[in-house]
């Protein structure tokens, strides 16, 4: 019998492993809290996404969200058959649509942001008062240097 005690690395330690669980723990509140809503945590970062820049086209949306071209594509596709939003062709390029909000979209974002507030602080509830900023600005450092690497690590 072969020992894979340390071969594989242990779980209880990757990061990997643990941002994964994180995620899952953080969408898990998220929607208890926003049950009623509908809304995923996707599907709110999108809508606080155009709010914060009406008119953006599909392709800026996967930029400024960090989502995936073909998740951003249903996400919107979804969004758009709520009534949430509305899109339109681009003058740039007649290929694209801008994106923005409906006034349904205006009110559902605003109604569920209170509630969002309270899961980034339920989140951050679980560590020390003088650790929280730090964690958020750990987060951020680890999205900003993974996304800026194109290639996978060796």
């Amino acid at each position: 019998m072969r020992d894979t005690k340390d071969e594989f690395g242990s779980l209880e330690r990757s990061p990997l492993h643990l941002l994964h669980r994180a995620d899952q723990c953080a969408t898990d509140l998220f929607l208890a809290v926003l049950q009623e809503d509908g809304l995923t945590p996707r599907q709110f970062a999108v809508l606080s996404t155009i709010a914060k820049f009406e008119g953006l086209s599909q392709t800026h949306l996967v930029e400024r969200t960090g989502i995936d071209r073909s998740t951003v594509a249903d996400i919107t596709q979804r969004l758009l058959k709520r009534g949430l939003i509305q899109r339109r062709r681009t003058r740039e390029d007649a290929r694209a649509y801008a994106v923005t909000l409906t006034e349904l979209g205006w009110n559902r974002l605003k109604a569920a942001a209170p509630y969002v507030k309270r899961v980034d602080e339920a989140i951050l509830a679980a560590l020390a008062d003088t650790h929280r900023e730090r964690f958020v600005d750990d987060l951020i450092a680890i999205v900003d240097a993974l996304q800026s690497k194109p290639d996978t690590p060796e």
